[in-house]
């Protein structure tokens, strides 16, 4: 018996809508793709005028709503520019690397002309709106721009090569309309949020600046009832400095690829969060009595190759020789972590013009710092707690929704 012929229909769909989608090419959907052009650049009248001008190097995988440069009549007349309205789909035609590279598009969310590197691309609307054909390259721009692009310095797309593209597209403009809607709600979310986030990191880098003092100025705003002056002190003086070290990966046995039996090793690679439970490899009991440990709630910071990566080990932890840990005493940990953050620059300066830059445990122990009375730095470690742990909120919905995302491309479409 003859295998029925798999139907052709995205995995995920919504009700009411089950005709087979079709395969076509670009060319055969879309009534003109177009490029734009630079207008000259040693006359001076072509520059600077009112009219948007859209390069590569702008397209988003979002709505344009401005553009870098403006140029003037004289100049759109030029290079003949067209107008290119708002609402058209746009795809960057050149480039190897982002930004610029084959495979960023977006919406225009204006009227503009555009340059050499960018094309508009006009649908029939009778067979597929401009915003499905967005979310559609969304998916699939950057495997297309490997795989049908031609050239070695500056690879690039053309209108033939454009044309010939296979899209799979449903015919019925509802259900277009109706994954378009998802999408665009979806990227409206994430917007917001990443908007949220970087407030939020915008807020902490102000708030480092004016609550916490440098090497000889006071802090702009404290906390209510403390007065007192801060005093310098060296990182040595503040808690007990320890280098990390690294058992012999050689002997297999100081290591386990089991979790729950293991123990946690940590390296700069780990540092991606500011309170760290995990590690990307775990020692064994054995290489746990070979590695140089930490309690829970040290300050951990790196001083070999990407120096200033700093966090807090919310467990107890061993470490590699890249991180130093400063097991504090009497001193709030969280406030010394806010500490290490705002003077990353300065104790960056430490490591020198090397080919690997590296600050010893010498010079790490004699680095001076402004500090505060205990009080004090309890109020301020609580405050950019706070902050942190609302980031790393943000960032996680963030993730969450840029995944989201992720799985309407692969499952809305074909």
């Amino acid at each position: 018996m003859d295998k029925k012929p798999k139907r052709m229909v995205p995995e995920v769909r919504f009700k009411g809508f089950t005709d087979d989608w079709e395969q076509h090419k670009l060319g055969e959907i879309t009534i003109d793709m177009y490029n734009g052009q630079t207008p000259s650049r040693n006359n001076s009248e072509f520059w600077k005028g009112n009219i948007p001008w859209l390069t590569s190097g702008e397209l988003n995988h979002d709505i344009i709503t401005d553009t870098v440069e403006k140029i003037t009549k004289l100049g759109q007349k030029d290079k003949h520019l067209r107008l290119i309205k708002k609402g058209t789909f746009v795809i960057a035609i050149t480039g190897l690397e982002a930004p610029g590279t084959r495979g960023n598009c977006a919406l225009l969310g204006i009227d503009t002309t555009i340059n050499q590197s960018v094309m508009a691309i006009y649908p029939d609307h009778k067979k597929v709106t401009s915003d499905f054909l967005f979310d559609w390259y969304e998916k699939v721009g950057t495997e297309y721009g490997i795989t049908y692009t031609q050239g070695t310095k500056q690879q690039s797309y053309n209108v033939n090569l454009l044309s010939i593209l296979p899209i799979m597209i449903t015919h019925n403009l509802k259900e277009q309309y109706k994954i378009s809607q998802l999408l665009k709600i979806t990227n409206r979310l994430i917007s917001l949020q990443q908007r949220k986030l970087e407030q939020l990191k915008q807020l902490k880098k102000a708030m480092l600046r004016q609550l916490l003092a440098s090497k000889e100025l006071s802090p702009s705003i404290r906390f209510k009832n403390f007065t007192e002056a801060w005093e310098q002190r060296k990182l040595g003086d503040i808690g007990n400095v320890i280098t990390g070290n690294t058992p012999s990966t050689k002997d297999k046995s100081n290591w386990t690829t089991d979790k729950n039996k293991g123990h946690i090793w940590i390296t700069p690679t780990d540092i991606n969060r500011k309170v760290l439970f995990d590690s990307e490899r775990y020692l064994s009991d054995k290489g746990w009595l070979k590695a140089r440990k930490i309690p829970k709630n040290s300050v951990l910071i790196t001083s070999i190759a990407s120096i200033g990566k700093n966090a807090i080990n919310g467990i107890d932890a061993a470490f590699n020789q890249q991180i130093n840990a400063l097991i504090l005493q009497n001193n709030n940990y969280y406030f010394v972590l806010s500490l290490m953050d705002k003077e990353k620059k300065r104790f960056e300066a430490l490591a020198g013009q090397t080919a690997t830059p590296i600050i010893n445990k010498s010079t790490f122990s004699s680095f001076q710092l402004q500090i505060p009375s205990e009080n004090e730095q309890n109020k301020i470690g609580n405050f950019f707690k706070k902050i942190d742990n609302l980031i790393t909120l943000h960032q996680r919905e963030t993730n969450i929704l840029s995944n989201l995302k992720k799985f309407f491309l692969q499952n809305l479409f074909i």
